[in-house]
């Protein structure tokens, strides 16, 4: 009897070693978010930038039907990105791009040893299946992709989430610092910065999780052990352009106290006013939502401008602020209930993002119970049955005389 072919061995090292990533773009998923959300072209560049600080890019794929995006095949051919056609079906679907993408991504996992690291740059929740077979494997996952249309499941489930707008931020202050000036306005507003109390919660878990392995919270060790416990994290979301000068922010605010300096610096959290108050949860900030979408639910039922429904909001809810529960951006939170089935919320070039009412909103019919027979029918049967018994005792009775 012939033996099987034995299965692929993978060895991948420690989280901590070298790591050589694999870089997978779903050009599609991620222009058209970039595209509702910040008004601007997806930068192909400096995404590989922020990817080139954690590591080293070995590989580069890009899906797409290029021959609908001529400024775009320049901009990768630029960045060496190897270009895969993605031919559209004739149903318009693009399922077929992504399988071959996450098909790709395992043969890569399979076949090449030394890539210990993967990039998804997408925010379709469909690739969530491909992360959590990287991660069995022993791989690194990075996902790339906008906190207001990536899928929150899929920020949460990879190793770290690198956000599109902390890119775009460090670009933009880069812009500034060539041009000599800060003058001159954004196409769009800037994210807002989260209040430091907010951050507290991870650190303080972070801390007990590193005392429980008998290890002294530093520096580096306190941040991996922060994005262990919270994919989602960056220090960006804060204002700070490091971990260490967020660390600062915290100790001159008085929830932190540090001792040592540079990468030996030991942080222990201190009791603080601010930090002890109860922060609200995300989810506290649906109700004002699913009010303002039931009061204008027909308009709301054809599809709106996210910007229609802040304003609506800001007209009926004046002192409700989508910061205290934790959203940078009132994309944030449409992102956040869509995931929640209170909206649907689709990618528009021109309008920016369109908002429709949920799975919520349209609760499915129960299935309906199985009839029971007619009683009718029952009753002819009986009156049947008696008949025929009626008939065979007078036979009886007949044959007896």
């Amino acid at each position: 009897m012939p033996s099987l072919p034995e299965r692929p061995v993978l060895r991948t090292g420690s989280m901590d070693e070298k790591l050589n990533i694999a870089v997978f773009i779903d050009y599609d998923n991620i222009e058209i978010g970039v595209k509702s959300t910040l008004r601007r072209e997806f930068d192909v560049g400096a995404t590989l930038d922020a990817l080139r600080e954690r590591g080293d890019i070995v590989a580069k794929f890009a899906y797409a039907n290029w021959s609908m995006q001529p400024k775009a095949t320049r901009r990768m051919t630029e960045n060496a990105v190897q270009m895969v056609q993605r031919n559209p079906s004739p149903r318009g679907d693009k399922n077929g791009g992504d399988i071959n993408l996450a098909l790709d991504a395992l043969e890569m996992a399979f076949t090449h040893d030394h890539v210990n690291a993967f990039a998804i740059v997408s925010g379709d929740s469909d690739f969530n299946p491909l992360v959590n077979k990287l991660k069995e494997y022993g791989k690194k996952v990075f996902v790339v992709g906008g906190k207001a249309f990536t899928s929150n499941i899929l920020q949460q489930n990879c190793h770290e989430f690198i956000s599109y707008e902390s890119i775009v931020g460090d670009v933009r202050k880069a812009e500034a610092k060539a041009q000599g000036s800060k003058t001159g306005r954004s196409r769009r507003r800037r994210s807002e910065t989260l209040d430091l109390a907010r951050v507290m919660p991870l650190i303080k878990r972070a801390l007990r999780v590193l005392e429980r392995r008998n290890v002294q919270p530093q520096l580096g060790l306190l941040k991996s052990t922060m994005l262990q416990l919270d994919a989602r994290f960056s220090e960006r979301d804060y204002g700070a352009s490091s971990f260490s000068e967020l660390i600062d922010k915290l100790a001159e605010a008085g929830y932190v106290n540090v001792t040592g300096s540079g990468g030996q610096a030991m942080i222990e959290t201190k009791a603080a006013p601010e930090a002890e108050k109860e922060l609200v949860k995300p989810e506290e900030a649906l109700p004002v939502l699913r009010d303002v979408l039931e009061t204008h639910r027909l308009e709301v039922e054809e599809g709106v401008p996210a910007d229609q429904i802040e304003a609506w909001i800001s007209e009926e809810a004046p002192n409700f602020d989508w910061k205290d529960y934790g959203f940078q951006e009132f994309a944030e939170l449409l992102n956040y209930a869509q995931d929640k089935l209170v909206v649907r919320v689709e990618p528009d070039e021109e309008q920016g993002l369109l908002v429709y009412l949920g799975e919520e909103f349209h609760p499915t019919a129960p299935a309906a119970a199985p009839e029971e027979p007619a009683p009718a029918k029952r009753t002819r049967r009986r009156s049947a049955r008696k008949t025929t018994s009626a008939r065979k005792r007078t036979r009886e009775k007949t044959a007896a005389e």
